[in-house]
């Protein structure tokens, strides 16, 4: 794992990947967007599709009907000359056939001019969660590759302390072999030493699979190899003492995609009620046919007759069993569900400000207090391996020293990641995320 880990540092000199430049091949490649997009293309198909129904609709028509048997009726006898009985008479042909076509056009309809509105509503619905998808990306792709990069900063402090353990042994082995040291001593060092080991194995394993997160993020081919940049920093935002969620909430892509789909449930709680409203189309017919004793459509000299007929259709809605009363109120609850959500929105946004502005100022004196612990952790070791190498400390307090000195590089590795992540969430919470990109 360590050998992999240094083949791939090793490859930063041929390919290395920005968090700008991370972002911006997620924002072309991810197939979440992708989708997003497909939908988006979608949507103006659809509207489209509502427009076509406006348009004049022709169709053509065909039939071919056999009779065997001819229906019989009786007509009174007074046509014949014999009252007072009837007499049977068979109406039609056995062979009939009939072909034309029909126009139809709509005229007024309430239900057409609303959803006109609402598909044009529906296309700045799937826009907007096509830039939804991306600030998913963002965000993901951003907190990946901080946390990949931060595994990787562990990794190169774990690899200068084991280096320092391994030079140590070296020559703490010499001097056991010339009866200068202990053998308890070499043990100790070489205890420390695959404590170090092992924990450089599991951040080398950490870190290629946290890399496969960020390339899974990214819509990148996992064969590929890149490294991270390793002066990689959040743009750093002002930060008010107080911030009030109702001034940015408006600015949110997921606040404006809700106004939307309010405005689309209240479009449908119109084409609802629209559908009480009386429409007039108006429609046309063109149609030849023919009757035959015998199956002979083909022969030229058979006559056909043609008919033609031009007319409008009024439709008036007078009752539907309470139907359009209680589609309505569906509707409209749609309406009241919508309203709630963008309030827990708003409350949500609020709480995320908060909490993102309280981790920053916590990180950021935790920073200074750890930058602090480890310049002294430093020269405590400095110090001890002097007074060791003279003879003057005894090796256990050059361990323990190292330990300190490790684990305040690691706490502050650790701040420094919760600080980047805060101003991450900040950044999101304000609706900031495409700025991590410009």
């Amino acid at each position: 794992m360590a050998t992999g880990f240094g083949y791939a540092q090793n490859q930063a000199q041929e390919r290395v990947i920005s968090l700008k430049e991370a972002l911006s091949f997620a924002t072309n490649n991810n197939i979440a967007i992708q989708q997003a997009q497909l939908d988006e293309e979608g949507a103006e198909y659809r509207i489209k599709e509502t427009k076509g129904s406006g348009f004049p609709q022709i169709n053509g028509t065909g039939q071919l009907t056999v009779t065997p048997s001819i229906p019989t009726q009786l007509l009174p006898g007074e046509i014949i000359g014999q009252p007072g009985t009837y007499v049977p008479v068979k109406f039609g042909q056995k062979y009939n056939a009939s072909g034309g076509l029909e126009l139809s056009q709509l005229i007024f309809s309430k239900s057409y001019f609303v959803g006109l509105e609402a598909a044009a509503t529906t296309r700045d619905l799937y826009r907007l969660r096509t830039q939804m998808s991306k600030e998913d990306v963002i965000y993901n792709v951003s907190s990946a590759y901080l946390q990949a990069l931060q595994t990787k900063e562990q990794f190169n402090t774990i690899e200068a302390n084991y280096n320092r353990l391994v030079q140590l042994e070296k020559i703490l082995t010499l001097q056991y072999k010339n009866d200068f040291a202990k053998k308890v001593d070499v043990n100790r060092i070489t205890v420390n030493k695959t404590n170090l080991e092992n924990q450089r194995q599991a951040l080398a394993s950490a870190y290629e699979q946290q890399k496969n997160a960020l390339k899974f993020f990214m819509g990148m081919p996992m064969d590929q190899q890149f490294e991270l940049s390793d002066t990689e920093s959040l743009t750093n935002t002002a930060l008010p003492l107080t911030v009030n969620a109702q001034e940015i909430i408006a600015q949110r892509t997921d606040y404006q995609a809700l106004q939307t789909q309010k405005k689309l449930y209240g479009l449908n709680v119109e084409n609802i009620k629209g559908r009480s409203y009386p429409s007039l189309a108006g429609f046309g017919q063109y149609t030849y046919n023919a009757q035959r004793q015998e199956f002979n459509f083909f022969d030229t000299s058979k006559p056909w007759f043609k008919t033609f007929v031009l007319g409008v259709k009024l439709n008036v809605p007078i009752f539907d069993g309470f139907q359009r009363k209680y589609q309505t109120r569906q509707a409209e609850l749609e309406v009241k569900k919508t309203d709630l959500t963008m309030q827990n929105l708003a409350l949500s946004t609020q709480m995320g400000l908060d909490n993102a502005l309280k981790q920053i100022s916590t990180s950021e004196l935790a920073l200074e207090n750890q930058e602090r612990n480890v310049r002294l952790a430093q020269e405590v070791y400095d110090t001890t391996n002097r007074l060791y190498k003279e003879g003057l400390s005894p090796l256990t307090d050059l361990l323990e020293s190292e330990v300190s000195l490790r684990e305040a590089q690691t706490n502050l590795n650790n701040e420094r990641l919760k600080h980047k992540i805060a101003q991450l969430n900040y950044i999101k919470a304000r609706g900031e995320l495409n700025n991590l990109i410009q």
